[in-house]
């Protein structure tokens, strides 16, 4: 490890031993169960995929169908359905039949959200 990235490493830990009983109880009383955070973390891992945010994207637009979707991604059916069913069961997409077609939608504010600050966080 060079001298450089020895300091940034340093610059990472506290200098001196601190303590802080009173923050650290209220954070600990604050936050949520190990079941909830595993969940929330789940929720982002399936996030963390480009095609799905492309298609959650489209679906932030609209509401659309499977072909809509291969048609506006430029991939095959399959694929498309795929992304879909991992988004479905996630609770991040929701599906309703419409004649002989399903239509897709974001599964509800929260996604639609979550789809917004994520852009704009990145364009900032």
């Amino acid at each position: 490890m060079s001298g450089s990235e020895m300091k940034k490493k340093e610059a990472e830990l506290c200098q001196h031993t601190c303590d802080h009983p009173d923050v650290v109880e209220e954070v600990r009383k604050a936050m949520p169960g190990e079941q909830l955070q595993q969940d929330v973390a789940q929720l982002f891992k399936v996030l963390g995929d480009h095609t799905r945010i492309r298609i959650l994207n489209a679906l932030y637009r609209s509401e659309l169908c499977v072909c809509d979707l291969t048609s506006i991604l430029g991939m095959n059916q399959s694929a498309v359905s795929h992304q879909l069913r991992v988004l479905r069961d996630a609770r991040i997409v929701r599906s309703r039949k419409k004649g002989k077609n399903v239509l897709y939608s974001l599964d509800d504010s929260h996604i639609s959200d979550l789809i917004r600050l994520g852009f704009e966080h990145v364009q900032h």
